[in-house]
């Protein structure tokens, strides 16, 4: 059990620490320029702090978890990128499918940037899980 909650710990760490970078600076151009008038003065960090907690828990039970015996981080990588795609483009699509004006190109960026951040988080789980079991 402990070497999946240090599992869980890198994940966390890994996500939220590259998407604060993204959402706050990086990308926080193209959010408010796409859906700027949407946006809130201050992020509710009650509601991004449950967000990070549940989805990352869902990385390591369908990405971590299920690579364990393999050797690497690839399929972890895989499989969290995998998730990433599914989880941003439902949250997306739905918002192109309901919201007027919901710009697509922004859509396709974050449909992106969560295949990748996913991944690379899930990744990092992995490693971490692969140190744990080695020591």
């Amino acid at each position: 059990m402990m070497k999946y909650l240090c599992a869980y710990a890198a994940t966390l760490v890994v996500m939220v620490a590259i998407d604060l970078v993204w959402l706050g600076i990086v990308a926080r151009p193209l959010y408010q320029q796409g859906i700027g008038h949407l946006m809130a003065e201050q992020a509710n960090l009650t509601a991004a702090a449950i967000f990070y907690l549940v989805y990352v828990s869902f990385l390591v039970y369908l990405g971590v978890a299920p690579t364990a015996g393999e050797p690497g981080v690839k399929p972890a990588f895989i499989a969290g990128a995998l998730l990433g795609l599914f989880a941003y483009a439902t949250y997306d699509l739905t918002n192109l499918a309901v919201l007027r004006g919901w710009p697509i190109g922004l859509a396709l960026i974050d449909m992106a940037w969560g295949t990748l951040i996913s991944g690379v988080a899930t990744a990092a789980g992995k490693f971490a899980l692969d140190r744990f079991v080695a020591s």
